[in-house]
């Protein structure tokens, strides 16, 4: 950002791609998005709920109180007739927009100082289905959904006391990045709420933990 502030990150982990947009703030790495190459992508509001959720199966809109204003299937996933899907477009902030036009048109843009870039998230994922498809792994509960919260918190915390020694001038730690492989894990667990069997107030809780 024109702050200085870390806006997009991209990154590669095993066989896919990345994507994290953060939002536009000095002490805190609030998520306002998550693409990935396997076809899942979560856009938040500001304050941590969910607006957009996509998956190799379609995707679902959602308003600031959770309820759910459109949802639509990839015209690939079935044979029969779908609803095209109307083109949807997003501010996360007055920087960073996300555009939907298919789902390998996923594009989010960056604009900032008279430039702009702007990077392609979509993806032809596909579902696939044999007759010896194994059954999805157990989801985890809410005992250790928090617990995977709290130990990413106090690594968290950890870091920032290791900048603070580093860097005695608060100027200079109070702008340092988490580790990626702490923004990583704060994904996951983002990831496994949302696959989870749990309330929307734990869901939020977990959220604000990690996202301090």
């Amino acid at each position: 950002y024109p702050s200085g502030n870390l806006a997009i990150i991209i990154t590669r982990e095993r066989d896919q791609l990345i994507c994290i947009v953060q939002e536009d703030e000095l002490r805190t790495t609030k998520i306002r998005a998550l693409f990935q190459s396997d076809g899942r992508s979560t856009c938040y509001y500001r304050n941590g709920n969910e607006w957009i959720n996509m998956s190799i199966h379609g995707g679902q809109y959602l308003d600031q109180a959770g309820n759910r204003l459109r949802r639509w299937m990839w015209p690939n996933l079935s044979p029969e007739p779908q609803v095209p899907l109307s083109p949807i477009f997003i501010s996360l902030n007055r920087h960073v927009g996300v555009r939907i036009l298919a789902q390998d048109k996923i594009f989010i843009s960056f604009l900032a100082m008279g430039r702009q870039a702007k990077f392609n998230m979509g993806t032809k994922a596909q579902v696939i289905v044999s007759a010896g498809q194994l059954s999805p792994p157990a989801r985890l509960g809410e005992d250790e959904l928090l617990l995977l919260a709290f130990r990413v918190r106090i690594l968290q915390l950890f870091d920032r006391m290791r900048g603070c020694l580093n860097f005695p001038s608060s100027e200079q730690w109070n702008k340092m990045q988490p580790p990626m492989y702490l923004m990583t894990q704060a994904v996951k667990i983002l990831e496994l709420c949302m696959a989870a069997d749990i309330s929307d107030e734990l869901r939020s809780s977990i959220k604000a933990i990690v996202n301090a």
